[in-house]
Parts: C-alpha cells; sequence; structure tokens
C-alpha cells in the first residue's frame, strides 16, 4: 500500500507542478508585455529598464503562485485521476486494495501538504515580494500612492486623539506629505502639523522634517490664540507602524496574516471601519484550506468510464471549476462588503459551496457506485 501511496502522490505532485508552471509562464508573459510601454518612460525616469522591468515581473509571481494554487491543485489533480481511470491503472489499483477511503486519505496528505505551501507563499512570501516590488517601481515613479487625498489613519492617546493623513510612500520607506490633526477629549482642534517628509524613528514614534506647526490656545470662551512655528525636527510619540501605513496604502489582500490582524485591532480601537481588512483576514485563513476541497473534488474523476480522447473534456471542466472557484471567491468578498455579511462566513462561503458539492460528487460516484 505504501507503494500505491507514493505512485498516486508523485503523480499528484508532478501534475500539480506542470500545470503552475504552465500557468506562471502565461501570467509572466502577460505582466511583462504590460511593461513594455513602461520602460524608458519619461515618467518613471531613464533607470527603468528591460532589467528593471523584468525585476519587477518576477517579484509578481509569487502572489501568481498563491492565487493559482487552488486552481493547478484541482486541474492537476483530475488530470491524474482522469488518465489513471482512462488506462485502466485505477481499476487494477482498486483490485490491490486500494478502497475509496485509502484513496480519500492519500489524496488528503497531498492536499495537505498544498495547503502548507499555499499558506508560507502567501503569508510570507508573496507580500515581501509585492511590497519589494511596489517599492522597486516607486524608485522609479518617485512614490507609491493611493488615489488624490493619500491614506488616512487615526489614533487614539491618553490626552487627544489625531487623525493622520500620509500622501505617500517613497522608495526608501518614508512618508511623504505627512499631516497631522490632533484633537483634545471634546473634539476641539488643539493642533495642525504638516511635513513634505517623515520617518519611522522608533517603534513608537515619528520623526517628521521641517515641521510647521499651528497650535490653537483658547483663552476664553469666544477667543482663541493661534501660534505658527517651523520645527527642524519633530518628535511625534505613535503606536502607529510602518505596517499599519502600508496597509493603508497597498493593498489589504497582499498582507500577511498577522500584519491583517494587528491592522484590524488598530482600527476597531479607534472606532474605524475594519469590514473589509476583516474579510480579506478570513481569506488569508480559509484559502489555502481550498486546496482540501479540490483534491476531494477530483477524486471522483478515477471512478468515471472513459472513452478515448475523452479526458480533455473533463480537464477542460476541471479548469472551468477552478476558474468559477477563484471568481466565486471574489465576488462573494465584494457582495459581503456591501451586504454587511460576517467577515468569517463570507470569506467561508465559497470553500463551503465547493465542499459539499465535492462530498456529493464523492457519495454519489465513489461510494454509493
Amino acid at each position: 500500500m505504501r507503494t500505491i501511496r507514493r505512485l498516486i502522490l508523485a503523480e499528484v505532485f508532478s501534475a500539480v507542478v506542470f500545470v503552475t508552471l504552465g500557468f506562471l509562464a502565461l501570467f509572466t508573459f502577460f505582466d511583462f508585455v504590460d511593461q513594455l510601454p513602461a520602460i524608458g518612460r519619461p515618467g518613471l525616469g531613464a533607470g527603468y529598464q528591460l532589467p528593471q522591468a523584468a525585476t519587477y515581473v518576477a517579484l509578481l509571481i509569487p502572489n501568481h503562485l498563491y492565487e493559482l494554487l487552488p486552481i493547478t491543485v484541482l486541474i492537476g489533480t483530475i488530470f491524474v485521476m482522469a488518465r489513471l481511470a482512462q488506462s485502466s491503472e485505477f481499476t487494477i489499483l482498486r483490485t490491490s486494495g486500494l478502497g475509496p477511503w485509502r484513496a480519500l486519505r492519500t489524496l488528503l496528505v497531498a492536499g495537505i501538504t498544498f495547503v502548507m505551501t499555499t499558506f508560507l507563499i502567501g503569508d510570507y512570501l508573496a507580500p515581501w515580494a509585492d511590497r519589494t516590488a511596489q517599492l522597486l517601481k516607486a524608485r522609479f515613479e518617485g512614490h507609491i500612492t493611493v488615489g488624490q487625498t493619500g491614506a488616512w489613519l487615526r489614533e487614539k492617546q491618553a490626552y487627544g486623539q489625531f487623525s493622520v493623513n500620509v500622501n505617500a510612500l517613497a522608495s526608501d520607506g518614508s512618508m511623504r506629505g505627512v499631516r497631522i490633526f490632533e484633537f483634545d477629549n471634546q473634539g476641539l482642534l488643539v493642533s495642525m502639523t504638516n511635513a513634505a517628509t517623515a520617518q519611522f524613528s522608533s517603534a513608537d514614534a515619528w520623526q517628521l522634517a521641517q515641521a510647521h506647526r499651528t497650535e490653537f490656545t483658547s483663552q476664553g470662551v469666544a477667543t482663541a490664540h493661534v501660534e505658527r512655528s517651523v520645527v527642524s525636527s519633530f518628535r511625534w510619540p505613535t503606536e502607529i507602524t510602518a505596517e499599519m501605513v502600508s496597509a493603508a496604502v497597498l493593498r489589504p489582500d497582499r498582507m500577511s496574516t498577522v500584519d491583517l490582524f494587528q491592522y484590524i485591532r488598530h482600527l476597531n480601537a479607534n472606532n474605524q471601519s475594519a469590514e473589509r481588512y476583516e474579510i480579506e483576514f478570513w481569506k488569508k485563513v480559509f484559502y489555502p484550506l481550498s486546496c482540501l476541497v479540490m483534491v476531494v473534488l477530483a477524486l471522483p474523476f478515477a471512478y468515471l468510464h472513459f472513452r478515448n480522447g475523452g479526458i480533455s473534456v473533463y480537464v477542460f471542466g476541471g479548469v472551468m471549476a477552478g476558474i468559477s472557484f477563484f471568481f466565486l471567491n471574489n465576488v462573494f468578498g465584494y457582495v459581503g462588503e456591501l451586504q454587511h455579511w460576517q467577515p468569517w462566513l463570507t470569506a467561508a462561503l465559497p470553500g463551503i459551496i465547493y465542499s459539499i458539492f465535492s462530498l456529493a460528487a464523492f457519495s454519489w460516484l465513489v461510494i454509493r457506485r
């Protein structure tokens, strides 16, 4: 039985790797073609040439790999199961003692391996590669920004609350166009601080360069005194970290699970809406588990009867099923945010739907037949 298990696992792993490489080559080609108009463009500087574009495209590969793995696991496993059924090899394995539950356990071993691989890529490799790619592009564009107004953050402190606006992130990790609005506990504006650049000096402070300070001091019921000053170096104590600023500027689906969790806590502590980030957090939790769903969905293909050349139809069906899962996963994210569904349910629904479908197919085609 160990030999049979090794045979099936080796076939599945090799097929999934082959399909994954094919999809990655296709996506990499599209990304490279998309970067060709930017090579040598004046807006990106003369330094953005073919090597820089190739590096940028290469850094996008881990994120594509993370998104594609459940789909390629489904396609590769369907191909292996259908090919074993077409050549009657699976029938021989069944007569050798490979029952449905043993076959399912064997595929689940492969599924767990793909789950761990997807989690490691999505939580460690992909966020680092995407951040590096954005900083590489920012080196030639000059900055990373979101919209016309930049990113807004809030923070409560012991003696008041702050609203912070960061217009952009520079390629060296510094901030551009920083504005800090300080309010007291009654909601009255206490001070405004503007700085062209700012650095994360430590874990609990920012260092603002050439900060323009405007302080409002109340002198009575209807009068206030305004003081303006320019400080060459101003240290602002805060718990807003570089990861939180990056979370506000960059796309939340490119963040790690830990960074998303910390940013959600920060938003909740400051009475800000965290629904979008909660959905992305639970997607990060459930998305790797979809690899288990895919291998279960592929197992019934080993129990089908194929005619010559019929395998291509089932592989095409696997491609359509994988694409539909990816599409459904994205659609439920938007619908859940609009309808204010529970974030964990929004992220888990695509996997639940496909789990029910795969278990029903396994029960009908494998156990009852």
